[in-house]
Parts: C-alpha cells; structure tokens; sequence
C-alpha cells in the first residue's frame, strides 16, 4: 500500500514538472532562417523587359512563413548597385527596432556588397503582414507576404479553410521608378503615374499583350477558401471583387475581426484583409473574374485602370470548354461615402481570448493636420507646382526632411545635436477651416522634428486631412505599434461633439488606416515599445513628398523596458 501511495504520488510529481514542459513544447518558439539575396532580374510586362530590383530574382518576393512566437533571422545581402533597407510591415517589433527597417529612421541602409542580419520576434500576433524594401520607390518590385500562423494546435476563430491564398496587389511601370521618382524631385512636381495594376505580379488580360500574364485561382466546389489579400502598390487604394462571390472579411492587418460578408473589399497601401471565399456547391459553367481597380479622390492624375485574374471551378467534365467570364461590380474611383462604411465596418474580434486592449484614459492628446502644400523654387529654377511652386506634404504643416544618420542611432547614442530636434508640433501651427476654403498662404515648412513619448504612455491622436491643395484620402502607417481606429468622421474634427461618440469596446485594431478624404480619424495606442517609431503616408509619392513624422518613445525603468544596443552588423551611414 505504501508502495502504492509512493508511486501514485510520484506519478504525480512526475506529470506535475515535465507536463508544463510537454504543453511548452507544443508551442516552443522556433527560430526561422531565411537569406534575401537583393539582385537584379529582366521581367517582362507589358510587352516591355526591364531589369528590376528583386528578392532571390523573384517577383513577388518569396514568402515567409512563420507562427506566433517565433523568432525570425533574415540575412539581406546587397548585390545591386542602389542601398537597400527591408521593412516588415505590421511587425510590432517589440525592443527590437533596429530590425525595423526604415532608410535613416532606424538603420543606414545596407551598402552594395554589404549585408544584416534582420532579428525579430513576432509576439503576439497571428495573420497576415508583409515585408517591402523601405527606401525611396525600390518597394515597387521589392516585396512579398509575410503569414503568420496561429501556435501549433491553436485553432482560427472561424472554419478551416481547405486552402490559404496570398493575394497581392502590385503597380507596375514600364520606365524605372528610381528615374521617375528622380524625375519628379528636380522638378517638384508630380511623379508619372503607373502603366497597370498586378494581382501577384500578373496584370492580366485587361492590359496589352498581358492575357499569358493571368492570374488563376483554381477551386473546388463546395470548399472554403482563405485569401491573404496584401496592398502592395506604391499610390493608390484599391476595391477588389470577385464576381458573383461573396467574401467574408475575418482578420485586417494581422488581428482577428468580426466576421462580415461584402462583395466588396477596400484595401489601402499597407493595409492587409484577410477574406473567406466559400466556393458554390456545384462547379458552375462560367468563370469569374477577380478584379481591383482604383479608389482616388485627389485631383492629381491616378492609373485608372483595372487588374483582373480567373476564378475557376475543378470540373473534368468541362476542361476543353471555353467558358464564359462573369465581371464583378466595382464603385466609382471616387465614392468615398463607401470608403467610409466600409471602413466603419471593421470592428476588433474582443473576446476573451482576443481581447482589444483600448486605452480608456488618455495622458497625451494630439492633433495632426496631414495634407499637400508648396515649398518655393529654388533660386533659378523652374518647377512644376502651382505657381512655380514645388509639391510638398506635410503633418502640422511640417515637410520631413529626411536625415543623413539613422534616427535610432543619434538617439540611442545621445548625438541628436544636428540630426533631429524633438520639437514636433502637438497641434497645428494655426487654426483654419480645414476641409473649407484654403488659407492663401500654402507654404509648408521644413525640418527632421521629432515627438517625445514617455514610456507606456497612452496617446490620442486625431488626424485631419486638409483641403490646402485639395481634400484626398491618406493611409497613414505607424511603425512598432498597432492602433485602435477609435473614431472617424467627415468635415473638421469636433472637440467637443465627436469624443463622446468614440468606440472604447471593439474598435479597428490596426498598424493602417485610411484617414478620410475630407474628413478625420481618431487611433489610440499605448507608447509601450522604446525607440524610434516612423509615422507616413503609404502613399509612396507622398512619402516622397514629405508627409512622414517619427516617435521617440523613451526607455522604461525595467530592464525588459528598455532598447537593447544595436547588433555589431548594423549598417554604417
């Protein structure tokens, strides 16, 4: 009996110390590897061959797959004669902000010949992001889906689909964007617009001899589909469609949403959707195109034009048979009222296990005007912007200058003096009537201003567009952190009125979010990550323009609270 108990007992100790470990084990991190050869590739498109910069020689970039929790090492080494920086966009990148990426933000780039070892964990995230070269327009061929699954043995809070499908959007040029982007910064004016649309780096039959270059998606009846849809084009939002389907949205920029059905996504520059495509329960015998074409609202020229693919149903019996093509139904370019409710309708998943942590109090407001304005001409020079003007954009009509040193690094090693100042505006300069009649005097200032976040404070930021130039829809991207969208609206943001309307239970979770053409947008986050964070327009040519500012959020107490020293390969300015 003794003999007994002492067993029994044993046994439990046994199953009390290694069964944690066993359950451990299921879900162990894993440290993943990949190597981003950064070379030159002829692609062909549009009857036109040019020689791109790409990932492995691939257009789009090879996929990396990974699960919560796991660490990533990602070695880039720089073949081409251009510098080169890799962003993962979405990743949160707790304390590891030298492997975020941006050019002069957080890292000189990587020189030709040179290489780094990009070292992150992904904690705390599960879905779908992507990863996109982070320095002048090189993004335009350099990209690829970053599919964050879920621990092992977790499960997807919506039916296993049969099959998962990276969808990405690209736009294309037949000409060198480095040159066009060029082209367009001597001048201040506006950039060429793209030559097509791409749905994984296809144009499809719409464009010129591009029928071979067709995107297929085969399914079969009666199975559920999961398509991870990525923006990747450089300019323009894009409504995407599959004729006579229905989607369900279940997950926006890697966090789980409540389920909808549309027949219509829209999908911003930055901004990740994951859609369930339940596929009829008989092979129909017709063929389904899948479309995205633009949403634009400003008044400069935009690519309007539309990238199409192939649904097409398994049946053997009707394999020879060429079969009519369904066209879905897209809105007009412009029909922001849509944009808006569309948008409206992302709510967070906020269950239990799910939860949507909003800050309830806030400890910092701040109000961003975003928007295009001028700068003059330089001396003895014609330019290309109203009234011999050059374009610019700006936030609290600051124009961001890009620096010559990394951000991160000035700050970490305390020589910010001639770099960055930490002045940025919390407010605009001055009050207007934002969405009305523009001020007369459209000049914008320039400077490298940053703003200062303790650690762990919690920030409300509404941003504002403006109608200075003209009223136009802007997806601002904030890097190391997510956001909730905790209001939104048209007209100029109401102090007063719109704040007690604000969703504090299960508003949009997201690192993207289109602020509204002639409206606002409210996001609040907590500033729990230390370092240096950018905040832009996923616009490229806004970008360009101007239109970015950065975070410094300073180091917390704890040890776990701080930004470890930089990695001894870290690119050399």
């Amino acid at each position: 009996m003794a003999f007994l108990r002492h067993f029994f007992f044993s046994s439990l100790c046994f199953m009390w110390v290694f069964l944690p470990q066993l359950v451990l084990a299921k879900h162990a991190p894993v440290t993943r590897s990949y190597k981003f050869e950064i070379k030159l590739q002829n692609v062909t498109r549009l009857c036109k061959t040019k020689s791109i910069v790409t990932v492995n020689g691939q257009f789009p970039g090879p996929r990396i797959i990974t699960r919560e929790g796991d660490r990533l090492l990602i070695k880039v080494v720089n073949h081409v004669p251009n510098n080169i920086t890799i962003h993962w966009h979405g990743v949160r990148q707790l304390r590891s902000g030298w492997a975020d990426g941006p050019a002069y933000i957080t890292q000189c780039p990587i020189q030709t010949g040179q290489s780094y070892i990009y070292n992150f964990t992904v904690t705390g995230q599960r879905g779908t992001l992507f990863w996109h070269a982070h320095i002048s327009w090189l993004r335009a061929t350099v990209y690829g889906p970053i599919v964050i699954l879920p621990k092992k043995g977790v499960p997807y809070p919506f039916p296993q689909p049969h099959k998962e499908v990276p969808i990405v959007f690209g736009e294309w040029w037949k000409a060198d964007t480095e040159t066009i982007i060029n082209q367009a910064t001597q001048t201040g004016g506006a950039p060429n617009i793209s030559d097509a649309y791409t749905i994984n780096g296809l144009p499809g039959p719409t464009y010129n001899c591009s029928a071979k270059d067709t995107f297929k998606l085969k399914v079969k009846p009666g199975k559920t589909y999961l398509l991870r849809l990525i923006n990747a084009a450089l300019n323009d939002e894009l409504f995407f469609s599959i004729a006579n389907h229905t989607l369900t949205v279940v997950e926006a920029d890697a966090v789980y949403v409540k389920p909808f059905k549309t027949h219509i996504v829209l999908i911003t520059p930055g901004q990740t959707t994951n859609v369930l495509l339940k596929a009829k329960s008989k092979a129909p015998t017709t063929n389904f195109i899948i479309a995205a074409r633009p949403y634009a609202t400003g008044p400069a020229a935009f690519d309007n034009t539309t990238t199409t693919g192939i649904l097409e149903y398994v049946n053997p019996s009707v394999s020879t048979i060429k079969l009519p093509l369904l066209k879905p139904s897209l809105p007009q370019f412009n029909d922001t009222a849509f944009a808006m409710k569309f948008s409206q309708k992302i709510r967070s998943l906020a269950t239990s296990k799910f939860p949507a942590n909003i800050p309830q109090t806030v400890d910092r407001h701040f109000f961003f005007t975003v928007g295009i304005g001028v700068i003059p001409c330089s001396r003895n020079q014609t330019c290309q912007g109203p009234n011999n003007t050059r374009l610019a954009a700006a936030i609290n009509n600051v124009s961001f200058v890009q620096p010559n040193t990394a951000l991160l690094q000035a700050h970490f090693f305390n020589q910010s003096q001639g770099v960055y100042t930490n002045d940025f505006p919390a407010n605009p300069p001055f009050k207007f009537n934002y969405t009305g009649t523009p001020p007369n005097n459209t000049n914008v200032k320039t400077g490298t201003k940053v703003a200062v976040l303790a650690f762990n404070t919690t920030v409300e930021l509404v941003m504002q567009d403006t109608s200075i130039v003209s009223a136009e829809s802007h997806p601002l991207h904030l890097h190391g952190f997510n956001f909730f969208v905790v209001g939104q609206g048209f007209g100029n943001f109401d102090r007063n009125k719109d704040p007690p309307k604000f969703n504090l239970v299960d508003p949009a979770e997201r690192n993207t979010i289109g602020v509204p053409s002639g409206g606002w947008v409210a996001i609040r986050f907590r500033a729990d990550n230390p370092g240096v964070w950018f905040m832009h327009c996923h616009l490229e040519v806004h970008t360009s323009w101007g239109l970015k500012m950065a975070w410094l959020v300073m180091d917390g107490k704890r040890r776990n609270q701080k930004l470890p020293p930089p990695p001894s390969d870290l690119p050399k300015c």
